[in-house]
């Protein structure tokens, strides 16, 4: 699994930083969180493809993170048989894509389901073979979603001693046991995958939640995160700004980042009053509420390990 931040900044894309937007790249299929003006090339640049975009998750109805959208759409047209692709988003969402597309008139070879969050909504936005989604709302000055990836349970270690004592020869019936599948032996006998196979391995998890003051919601997309990205928009001495704009400082997200348990986090959405020059001081202001916070950078790549116990 691998996290590639496509921007880091808030408010507008500028020439040194764009927009706050996160490629995660998983079994060939992409996720996408937020696509603010430009996505796409941002996309181009990280040189990921459009065709495995198997998502699009927008947290909300502000520009600078929904205006990339139908750039985006327009450029996945361009490949053949792309496939259908999922929309996750606030009330609205649909509706805004929807009249885009009417006004522009753009070419679409794809079917596109839209899923909106509203009040009976359950936590799961989102599931496949390979992951699920989970959404909640944030603090913000509007409505806005955060959202959490899960990779499914990735099944126990396989005991090849157990097999053997079973009688399963090594080979092929071996690797369906490790894929959670039941086998038959020579004499008939059945084979479970519990049978052979320890306890199940937790999946990988990862929290994108921007443009949010700290909240029980987002202490709950947290929790025990391999790796989260959080609006981290301020420094300290600009905690009036923060609060007053819907936001945190970068050691407002480091706090929650430590208190949920969060391995790693990547403060984004950063502000434009700062520049390059300012990242050492963003860096150190959240390291000193949790070491595990840095500040994002434009294309960087985030791989995330296996996780064991």
């Amino acid at each position: 699994m691998e996290c590639v931040l496509l921007g880091s900044g808030g408010m507008m894309p500028m020439p040194y930083r764009s927009l706050t937007s996160l490629a995660t790249r998983y079994q060939g299929h992409l996720y996408l969180f937020d696509a603010g003006e430009g996505a796409q090339v941002s996309l181009k640049k990280a040189k990921l493809g459009i065709k495995p975009l198997r998502v699009l998750a927008i947290s909300h109805l502000h520009g600078d993170h929904c205006l990339g959208v139908p750039g985006l759409l327009m450029m996945r047209a361009q490949v053949p048989e792309p496939g259908h692709l999922t929309i996750l988003g606030p009330p609205g969402i649909k509706r805004f894509v929807s009249q885009l597309h009417e006004i522009l008139g753009f070419f679409l070879n794809f079917p596109i389901h839209f899923a909106e969050w509203d009040e009976t909504a359950p936590e799961l936005a989102y599931q496949d073979e390979s992951v699920r989604i989970l959404w909640a709302p944030l603090k913000h000055t509007t409505f806005c979603l955060g959202y959490r990836l899960e990779e499914h349970p990735r099944p126990g270690k396989f005991k090849p001693e157990a097999a053997r004592a079973l009688g399963v020869p090594s080979g092929p019936m071996w690797g369906s046991l490790q894929k959670g599948e039941q086998v038959t032996l020579e004499d008939g006998a059945l084979i479970s995958p519990d049978q052979v196979l320890g306890s199940p391995r937790p999946g990988r998890h990862v929290c994108y939640a921007v443009d949010t003051r700290p909240s029980k919601a987002l202490y709950r997309l947290c929790k025990n995160a391999d790796l989260a990205f959080l609006d981290g928009m301020f420094l300290p001495e600009h905690q009036a700004d923060a609060e007053a704009k819907g936001h945190m400082t970068v050691d407002d997200a480091a706090r929650v980042a430590s208190r949920a348990g969060v391995r790693r986090a990547v403060l984004v959405h950063i502000s434009p009053r700062y520049r390059d020059e300012d990242m050492e001081e963003l860096t150190a202001a959240a390291a000193k509420r949790f070491q595990g916070a840095e500040m994002g950078r434009d294309l960087q790549s985030y791989p995330i390990g296996l996780r064991e116990e």
